[in-house]
């Protein structure tokens, strides 16, 4: 049974100090003085669409990856700006403050809510897809990278210039670096290294102020913030210094399906065990949906089948070992594992042919995009067997494949990392993130009703006081849907301790501090303590 397809830092010319105010600005900009908020944006930033322009359309759809905002009664920006130097960054934030216009900043256009492209009030996006260069340094096993770049550019040329190193970022190539940092930023090798957030070292932001910051100007507190802290709330982070990590020649990989026919259910629940305590090298996920199957029992022919798919950084034989002693349930076999290089799993485990030439991964436009809403909660101790059962009913209540599990594990090097060091809290004793989601693009009030529905029957199963969410994960259901954030910190504490357990006050602290006017904001932004009454 075939499972089914879900599924260089470029040349700056670095100023020779590191900040920029609004009189450099006003010395060498037009005079904006004046002029209405388009002819504004206009005079300063080269690519700007408004409505009228025939090419806006194609514009704000370009990295919507939930169509579920991309329909007509969406509300839409007006205007859609494409910078392509930091100063153009610092005239977009003065157009916007100087006609009250808000800014949505976007990278890849991921957002699981559509924050980086959608709000209930007059807006602009600031579309960040220029600041699009990898810039690998071999002597100090680093990169600048650009916010703009997605996930697959950044793995193509980081091989291009290396086969020693990689990054731990995400699994899907179409994934903005800017937005997936900026929330923390799992991958596939989480296990051995960490998040994305945890190998940043430095960074390019600019303020609400339009003065441009590196580590050592915007401060410490700033820069614990931006590493997981979510995107948009604190500035605009134009390019990001990582550290490369070492990745073996060979590394093997194997992707096999379990139904419950097979007997799926048990293996399952002897995954949540032994998953999050294999060898650091070692990470297997963990995705389901409901299928068709001959050999189903049920009169629907409906059956569970779930995906294993697993990085080894390590050859073959290891990792058999590996599997024969910590989780032979799985039955794993030779002929299911495939030996490659590490740029080569990227391109597996963003579901692209691994005989298809390396350059796929630049494509930012060709994995499927679907309407979708989703929910994602954390564990902390196995789901017991008949808890699992009853998960497994409620993927029957919809057509086979428009709802998704995902099972993501932790363990290894995540328990190492404190919970504070960045504001991800997630870290030692969490067994493994859930993820779901259900297509919209039918029925989408009895879709969203579902993943209610599923929300809570997993209640008694997932955290609690705070339950848990993940930050990429946005999910505006948590909360107010006021378009310029929380009116109380009550309210905000309702996603935000969700999001970040007990770093929420120190993120709130430090927005006080940096953005104290709340130019930065949205739904769920990191809100200043000045909104809010109740303090």
């Amino acid at each position: 049974m075939k499972f089914p397809t879900f599924y260089l830092h470029y040349s700056l010319a670095f100023f020779l100090v590191s900040t920029f105010s609004w009189s450099s600005l006003a010395s060498t900009e037009p005079n904006y003085i004046g002029l209405d908020f388009v002819s504004c944006l206009r005079a300063s930033i080269g690519v700007v669409y408004t409505p009228t322009d025939s090419n806006y359309t194609s514009a704000l759809l370009y990295s919507i990856n939930n169509l579920r905002f991309a329909q007509p009664q969406t509300p839409k920006p007006i205007a859609i700006a494409i910078p392509d130097t930091e100063l153009a960054i610092v005239a977009a934030i003065f157009c916007c403050k100087t006609h009250g216009v808000e800014m949505r900043v976007r990278s890849g256009g991921h957002s699981f809510e559509g924050f980086s492209y959608v709000a209930n009030v007059t807006f602009m996006v600031l579309d960040l897809r220029s600041f699009n260069k990898v810039t690998p340094d071999l002597t100090t096993a680093t990169a600048w990278v650009d916010s703009g770049v997605t996930n697959g550019e950044l793995y193509y040329w980081i091989s291009q210039a290396t086969s020693a190193y990689g990054f731990p970022s995400g699994l899907w190539s179409n994934v903005g670096v800017g937005g997936i940092i900026s929330g923390g930023g799992y991958g596939m090798m989480r296990r051995k290294f960490g998040l994305a957030a945890d190998q940043v070292i430095n960074a390019r932001l600019i303020d609400a102020n339009g003065i441009i910051h590196t580590r050592l100007t915007m401060g410490e507190e700033l820069f614990w913030a931006i590493r997981g802290g979510g995107g948009g709330s604190f500035g605009i982070v134009v390019s990001w210094q990582v550290n490369l990590i070492p990745v073996p020649e060979t590394v093997t990989i194997f992707r096999v399906i379990r139904t419950l026919e097979q007997n799926l259910t048990n293996i399952f629940y002897r995954w949540q065990s032994v998953a999050a305590n294999f060898p650091y090298e070692m990470d297997i996920r963990c995705t389901g949906q409901a299928v068709l199957s001959e050999a189903s029992p049920r009169a629907d022919k409906k059956t569970m089948a779930m995906l294993f798919e697993s990085l080894y950084l390590g050859g073959v034989d290891d990792m058999l070992s590996v599997m024969q002693e910590q989780f032979p349930e799985l039955g794993l076999v030779p002929e299911d594992c495939i030996e490659v290089s590490w740029i080569k799993a990227m391109q597996f485990f963003s579901n692209f042919p691994l005989e298809a030439p390396t350059e796929i991964l630049l494509n930012k436009t060709i994995l499927p995009r679907p309407a979708f809403k989703g929910r994602s909660d954390f564990t902390q101790v196995p789901i017991p067997i008949e808890g699992l059962e009853g998960i497994w009913d409620f993927m029957f209540q919809l057509p086979n494949q428009t709802a998704t599990l995902q099972f993501t594990p932790f363990g290894g090097r995540m328990n190492e990392i404190s919970d504070s060091a960045i504001p991800f809290p997630y870290r030692a004793g969490y067994l493994y993130m859930i993820n779901f989601f259900a297509l919209t693009d039918v029925d989408e009030a009895g879709r969203l009703q579902w993943v209610r529905n599923l929300d809570t029957y997993f209640t008694p199963y997932v955290t609690s006081n705070p339950r848990s969410a993940y930050v990429n994960y946005v999910n505006v259901w948590m909360g107010s849907n006021n378009p310029t954030g929380p009116t109380s910190y009550a309210q905000a504490r309702i996603w935000g301790e969700r999001y970040f357990k007990n770093n929420f006050r120190r993120l709130v602290t430090i927005k006080t501090a940096v953005d104290p006017l709340n130019f930065f904001r949205f739904e769920q932004s990191i809100p200043p303590l000045s909104l809010f009454s109740d303090m």
